[in-house]
């Protein structure tokens, strides 16, 4: 009798995981999928930015006139850290772009926010100003440092890209 129940009870197992499988291949066949959705949320920073820069104890830069394929993903200011501001981008091509500013000790800080770039000794021209060439495996970086702050744009989008963002940063 024991030997009978023990099959039973295996069968009964296995077909309540067929029925629950086919329940949930029934879900994902009739739940739509957009394969070229973003997950990634748009953020608006204005408020933020206000906050920083009434805040900050240097002028905060953000971005003005950029295309509106660019996409703001993440804002943070913290006066904690080095009064560091933070404002992240994904570009029209989908790749991450950030404005950081601090005023915390220039190579420690840029290594951290650039994902351990180095400076490459050369600089780049955007819009008039120069900009020091970091080079990493993952993010590079253009860095300049000003009497009052250290800004850097970063990510894993091209050279060009980190350029026109550097060329859009605004103080106000």
């Amino acid at each position: 009798m024991a030997s009978k129940r023990g099959k039973q009870t295996v069968r009964g197992m296995f077909l309540s995981m067929a029925v629950a499988t086919a329940a949930a291949g029934v879900v994902y066949i009739f739940v739509p999928h957009d394969k070229n959705a973003n997950p990634v949320p748009a953020v608006d920073y204005r408020v933020e930015l206000l906050t920083a820069r009434r805040a900050a104890p240097y002028p905060v830069v953000a971005p003005d006139g950029l295309a509106k394929d660019w996409k703001p993903t993440s804002v943070r200011y913290d006066r904690e850290a080095g009064n560091s501001w933070h404002l992240g981008f994904l570009d029209p091509e989908g790749k991450y772009v950030a404005v950081e500013q601090s005023t915390s000790p220039v190579k420690k800080y840029v290594t951290e926010v650039s994902q351990n770039a180095k400076d490459t000794g050369r600089t780049r021209q955007v819009a008039g100003e120069a900009w020091q060439h970091w080079k990493g495996d993952k993010y590079d970086a253009l860095v300049r440092h000003d009497k009052d702050a250290t800004t850097v744009v970063t990510g894993s989008a091209s050279a060009d890209r980190l350029a026109e963002m550097a060329a859009a940063l605004k103080a106000s």
